[in-house]
This record gives structure tokens, C-alpha cells and sequence, in this order.
């Protein structure tokens, strides 16, 4: 059975500043703020939360599927991506004169990230269903507004047991809406920050949000996860990675970790190490979608991680 990823596909343009934004944005004149950072270097990468996640997925043995749209003007190049890695175009949709969603991504020294996004296509979302057979397991990721409400209301509807994944899409929601999409999902995953935002938004606690679903993560960076669950809280530590390159996707990856594990019945405990081994396996590398370990390597770096075998699943 297959895990149907709800998201964006996106170019990806990246850049370094080799500096650090706090040194040129003063707290006490955000609301005049007028900054140009110069980057020396830029490069275009295949991107998109849906193409991060399946991506990651794939790496691990899982039957991702890709629910989203691109625009005819610039699709070809992501088309004949996903043929190469061999992931299903299925529920990928092409709209007439458009652009597909183009995110221009700048990252400091210290790895800290200003984005600007143009959604294009991405904005259709709502143009595809989400209740669709053979689908086991399915995430909601940043996308456009209307395609997460109505895929999150399609998968509860058809009993189908989803992540919903508000990311970079928060802003777009209000308290009613977030309560409704937590209400809707078997699981949510949220960054610290984000879970502190859903948090004043909805004026539910961390431990309210967490009563209403069977897990909420809660990723932290260099300090790990947390996942809530019935079980109590399981504390998952980061993997040191070999370098740190480019943090951009490592939210993917690490769920793309998730939804394989929960896929697999892995349990918490592993299943959150291992999403936070492909999250590290993610930033040793340039680019959301060019880390390529073998399976075995990945068993590998499992074990010699946290000292046992990684599971083949349930």
C-alpha cells in the first residue's frame, strides 16, 4: 500500500550570504527595514516539501506517491526528474500557463534561512483529491490553502490515517482552522517554533494539541525531537552529522523518516531515530534532493548511531 504525499513541487534557487543576517538587521528598526544581502553563488535544485519528502521516502524502500501541481511553462525538468528516480507521476497534475511554485532561499553562516516563495501552481492544489485507492498512510505538507483544508477534510473522510504538516503554510491559518486540521489528523509535526505558534493560534497547549492526536513531533534542530504520544513523551536524540552543509529540506527528510517508519510499525522510539538520521543524512549535503546513501549504508549509519539494527518493519 502506498503513502500519497500531499504538497508542493517547487525550483529550489539557493544562495549564501557569507555573513550573518543578525549583524546587519536591527531589532529596533524592523519596521523601517530596507536590507540587500549580497550571494556570491546560486545554484537551482528540485525542491517542493511533496518532491523533499517522497524523495526521502523512496530512499528508504517506501512506496511514495507525489500528489501535486507544476506549471506547463517549467514542468518538463521535474517531469523527467521524477521519471529518473522512478517516482510515480500519477497524481502530479500540469496546469495551462503557469509557472510552477519557485521558492528563492538564502542561508547565513550560521544557517539561519530568509525565503521568499512564489506559489504558481501550487495554488490548484485543491484541484486534486486526496481520497484516492490504495493509499494507506498520507501527509498534508505545505501547499496551497485551500488544498490542505480540503485534503485533510478527503483523507479523515476516507479514514485514511495522515500527518498534517503546516510548515512554511502556517501563517496561512487562523485559530479555527489550525483546531479543525488538528481535529482532522492522526498526526501532526511542527518545528519547536511552529509548535509555539500553533499553540497561541489555537490557545490549546503543546499537551492539549498532543490529546487530540495519536502523536505530535516536534523536531529542535541540533537538540532532536520530541514526540508526544499516549506512551508519554519520547525524546529523540539528533544524529551528529559528518558535516553540516545546507540545513534546506532537512525537515523533509526527517519526515520522510516518519512517514516510513509509521508505515513500517516501527514504534516511536525508532521510528523518530530514524527520521532524525535522515535529516543528518540530508545536511551533509548541497540542495534538498542530492543526498543518496544505499539502504544498507543507511542501515549502517543506524546502527552506528544508536547501537542497535534498524528494524525491516512489522
Amino acid at each position: 500500500m502506498a503513502t500519497l504525499i500531499c504538497g508542493s513541487l517547487a525550483y529550489d534557487n539557493i544562495m549564501t550570504f557569507e555573513g550573518r543576517f543578525r549583524e546587519h538587521i536591527l531589532p529596533e528598526q524592523v519596521h523601517i527595514l530596507n536590507v540587500s544581502f549580497l550571494v556570491p553563488t546560486m545554484r537551482r535544485e528540485f525542491g517542493g516539501c511533496a518532491g523533499n519528502i517522497a524523495y526521502a521516502l523512496h530512499l528508504l524502500g517506501g512506496d511514495a506517491r507525489i500528489m501535486a501541481t507544476l506549471g506547463a511553462v517549467d514542468a518538463q525538468l521535474y517531469i523527467e526528474r521524477l521519471d529518473t528516480l522512478g517516482l510515480s507521476k500519477e497524481h502530479v497534475r500540469v496546469l495551462p500557463d503557469t509557472y510552477s511554485a519557485q521558492a528563492m532561499i538564502t542561508t547565513d553562516l550560521e544557517n539561519n534561512q530568509i525565503t521568499a516563495f512564489h506559489p504558481g501552481a501550487m495554488m490548484q492544489s485543491h484541484l486534486n483529491r486526496a481520497d484516492q485507492p490504495g493509499i494507506k498512510l498520507g501527509i498534508v505538507a505545505p501547499d496551497g490553502f485551500d488544498g490542505m483544508i480540503q485534503h485533510s477534510e478527503q483523507f479523515a473522510a476516507a479514514g485514511i490515517p495522515f500527518i498534517f504538516d503546516p510548515g512554511q503554510g502556517l501563517p496561512l491559518f487562523d485559530g479555527e482552522s489550525l483546531r479543525r486540521m488538528i481535529e482532522l489528523a492522526t498526526y501532526v509535526a511542527v518545528n519547536d517554533y511552529e509548535a509555539a505558534l500553533v499553540s497561541n493560534k489555537t490557545g490549546w497547549s503543546i499537551e492539549e494539541i498532543a490529546s487530540r492526536v495519536d502523536a505530535l513531533i516536534v523536531t529542535r534542530g541540533e537538540h532532536g525531537a520530541q514526540i508526544h504520544h499516549a506512551g508519554g513523551i519520547e525524546e529523540i536524540p539528533a544524529v551528529k552529522a559528518k558535516q553540516v552543509l545546507d540545513p534546506t529540506g532537512c525537515g523533509d527528510a526527517f519526515r520522510g523518516g516518519l512517514l516510513y517508519g509509521i508505515d513500517q510499525g516501527l514504534g516511536w522510539s525508532t521510528t523518530g531515530r530514524l527520521a532524525s538520521l535522515m535529516g543528518a543524512l540530508k545536511i551533509e549535503h548541497q540542495g534538498p534532493q542530492n543526498y543518496a546513501p544505499s539502504r544498507a549504508e543507511i542501515n549502517e549509519r543506524f546502527k552506528q548511531a544508536f547501537g542497535y539494527e534498524l528494524p525491516q518493519g512489522a
